[in-house]
């Protein structure tokens, strides 16, 4: 199968009205928090030809475009109803739910056996978003020279976020990944979505839908967007590079990942920016 291109613009448009339950004309939709219940996971395979990137996509068959179409109103519908939805990202598989609905916030750490205490980062689908949910105290450009990519931005929150999304910290890692399916999804969303790695805490990340399936009965919807990386590779199960950018003219890292070294040098080399040991929290 060939490679396919994002649905156009119309098409998008059309999938989230339908998701929504929006037709012309509606109002802008209420976000609920009623956790579905029922038997399991529905599993949505993307088509095998669509790339993690959109760069370069061409044009795919109309079945592929419905394929598409049809995981994207489907994740966008789990979440506005409070499901967890598990996803490829351009680094491993994830599991996302709306950061605005506590109840799906605490099945999130529920379904990881995760502590309450370690922070959900935020996905969002483009750089111009960061400004509405964080006080950013670098260049836009440093912003757009990482993102999207493999690296989660750690700011300042603002009063846009949730109380309820990691109440103890003031502040908030933000994703945008290099993948065409999450980066869509997350725009459709039109809201922050909270994601984390689709695994058990402590346990391997996630490279393959299988390597997760004993967490499918307690999720909403799983896409399937094929194995992500070399599931032998331990360095490909690193996840995102993780670095502090709330105090100005510093940066710290908090993990190394998988794209430590060009990180690195983007904050040092092109802004200047001095590396930190000290939380700059």
């Amino acid at each position: 199968m060939g490679p396919v291109r994002t649905p156009p613009s119309a098409v998008l448009a059309a999938v989230e009205a339908a998701a929504m339950g929006l037709g012309e004309g509606s109002l802008a939709p209420k976000v609920g928090c009623l956790l579905p219940s029922g038997p399991g996971a529905r599993l949505l395979q993307l088509p095998r030809g669509v790339a993690g990137s959109r760069a370069g996509r061409a044009a795919g068959s109309k079945q592929d475009l419905e394929d598409w179409s049809e995981a994207l109103s489907a994740a966008v519908t789990a979440l506005r109803a409070g499901g967890l939805v598990a996803l490829p990202t351009d680094t491993l598989y994830g599991v996302a739910c709306s950061a605005c609905c506590s109840a799906a916030l605490g099945a999130v750490y529920s379904l990881k056996g995760r502590s309450q205490t370690k922070p959900l980062a935020v996905c969002l689908g483009r750089v111009a978003d960061i400004y509405r949910y964080c006080q950013v105290r670098v260049p836009r450009e440093l912003l757009e020279d990482l993102l999207p990519g493999p690296v989660t931005l750690v700011m300042e929150r603002s009063g846009e976020l949730s109380k309820d999304l990691n109440p103890f910290t003031p502040l908030v890692g933000i994703r945008i990944p290099d993948h065409a399916f999450m980066r869509d999804l997350a725009q459709m969303f039109s809201g922050p979505l909270a994601l984390t790695s689709a695994n058990i805490s402590s346990q391997p990340s996630s490279l393959n839908v299988k390597e997760f399936q004993d967490l499918w009965p307690q999720l909403s919807l799983v896409i399937d967007g094929g194995p992500i990386g070399d599931v032998k590779s331990p360095e490909c199960r690193l996840g995102s590079t993780v670095v502090d950018l709330s105090v100005p003219g510093k940066y710290r890292i908090i993990r190394p990942g998988c794209a430590l070294t060009q990180t690195a040098a983007i904050l040092q080399k092109k802004y200047g920016l001095v590396p930190s040991e000290e939380p700059c929290s």
